[in-house]
């Protein structure tokens, strides 16, 4: 299917491996304009450059810097415009899953877990959604989680900021469907990628963790980053010009949730 993205400008937060890295592939190969993001130089140039083997160097800007910083934000949005104008397609995958278990967790760590996995999304919308709605035209997906949508013993903090972008989502989607934006979340599965959650998990614990993939996963397997592009690009595009304030799982059948 040719989503029609040729020559969008693309931002996607946190994209240096894995799911992120995925999805501005996908947006490449479709034709996209991409920024690429992250907090560590040497390996987002690795990712720059293993992302320009197949295209123009000129279609990917790579920007290094902490975006929990407000400051940080401002200049990326000002550097992305002054290349290539406002951002029509905004990803963002931002957050992580590791953290404490159990229902006794202190204050810092839920104030951690809500600043990566709610806050620093929260905030990039705030920088990027406003060009869109003066222009009338683009959209965003947020990376949440099923940890998001049902109770899977991920860490709690954890799980209510994903159920939290989520309804950021769905709320941002009917205020902003009159200005011709659209919003949507993705809530990946187990996805399995070198250096993420699930690697970390199985080099601990392998055989207890397999054993967890096949009880709960209906295809008895994990996800793989560039399924979880694919349903982002689509949902980012215009072939999904009458989807907004919808939650996409993506999860080999895991959850049970009826929506």
């Amino acid at each position: 299917m040719n989503l029609q993205l040729t020559d969008r400008v693309a931002l996607v937060a946190g994209s240096s491996r894995g799911i992120g890295c995925a999805i501005a592939k996908t947006l490449l190969q479709e034709g996209a304009r991409v920024v690429i993001t992250g907090r560590t130089a040497d390996s987002l140039e690795a990712t720059r450059l293993a992302l320009t083997k197949s295209t123009h160097d000129d279609r990917v800007l790579s920007f290094v810097g902490d975006l929990a910083e407000d400051s940080v934000l401002v200049a990326l949005r000002k550097q992305v415009e002054d290349l290539w104008g406002p951002v029509e397609i905004l990803v963002a995958n931002i957050g992580s899953g590791r953290g404490t278990t159990g229902w006794q967790v202190e204050r810092g760590e839920w104030d951690r877990l809500f600043e990566m996995n709610f806050w620093i999304t929260q905030r990039l919308l705030n920088v990027f959604l406003p060009p869109m709605v003066k222009n009338g035209r683009g959209s965003a997906v947020l990376i949440s989680s099923i940890a998001g949508v049902e109770s899977i013993r991920a860490p709690i903090p954890y799980s209510i900021a994903k159920t939290g972008l989520i309804m950021l989502a769905k709320n941002l989607a009917r205020e902003l469907a009159p200005n011709g934006v659209r919003i949507n979340a993705v809530a990946p599965g187990n996805i399995l990628f070198p250096g993420g959650t699930w690697e970390h998990h199985l080099s601990q614990r392998n055989a207890e963790v397999l054993q967890y993939i096949k009880n709960e996963v209906p295809m008895n397997r994990f996800g793989r980053p560039e399924e979880i592009a694919d349903a982002v690009a689509f949902l980012a595009s215009d072939r999904a010009s009458f989807i907004t304030g919808t939650c996409l799982i993506a999860d080999g059948g895991q959850t049970r949730i009826i929506q």
